[in-house]
């Protein structure tokens, strides 16, 4: 039960380090939020975008990796690497001034447009491919098969929790998100989790 609890927590922990971040796809969330136009289309969009990333991930990715142990050494030290440089940028950011940009998402007014635009966001990004798909499923694939399954299902959770609370609470947050302070604080915690996650996929291989 530990184990999977583990798991679970490391998909989580890993998944929303990964898309708490300043981005186009959580800028346009956000200002369809403020705008209330089709909040809950694009939340549910971008929510199954990420979730079948992952999953495919998993499924694919993962698999392969944890076929081969040549690959699945590459896939952690390689994992750990992408963890610690990309902990280390972010820890990077939270020293700069910077602020959720909403003039970079578009005005997307009609249904179409929103689809589209959300769509765009969501699959048209190699930040999201990278992120789901090589990192997620590569990690995915050094659990055994029911742990894998439960670092999914957390990774998949952390993208649902983070698209609803953005959207739903954009009107209410977006005040307090364009502050620098605010994402300086938010980029040190994504760090400093991803730091970690790192020091434990070494630690598990006994580095």
């Amino acid at each position: 039960m530990l184990p999977l609890l583990g798991a679970g927590w490391q998909g989580f922990g890993l998944g929303l380090g990964l898309i708490v971040a300043i981005g186009a796809q959580n800028a346009f969330v956000l200002r369809q939020g403020l705008r209330r136009q089709h909040v809950a289309l694009v939340v549910a969009l971008c929510t199954v975008c990420d979730s079948a990333l992952i999953t495919l991930g998993a499924a694919g990715v993962g698999t392969l990796v944890a076929s081969s142990p040549v690959l699945t050494k590459l896939a952690v030290y390689g994992g750990a690497a992408f963890l610690i440089v990309y902990g280390a940028l972010t820890l990077k950011n939270a020293f700069k001034p910077q602020r959720l940009n909403l003039a970079d998402a578009p005005d997307a007014v009609s249904t179409r447009a929103i689809v589209t635009a959300a769509l765009g966001f969501s699959i048209l990004n190699p930040h999201a491919w990278l992120d789901t798909v090589v990192l997620l499923g590569g990690v995915a694939g050094q659990f055994p098969s029911d742990q894998r399954a439960v670092f999914t299902g957390g990774a998949i959770l952390a993208s649902a929790v983070w698209f609803v609370a953005l959207g739903a609470g954009a009107a209410w947050l977006s005040p307090v998100l364009a502050r620098p302070k605010v994402w300086r604080a938010i980029d040190l915690v994504i760090g400093l989790v991803l730091w970690t996650i790192a020091g434990v996929l070494l630690w598990n291989r006994g580095f």
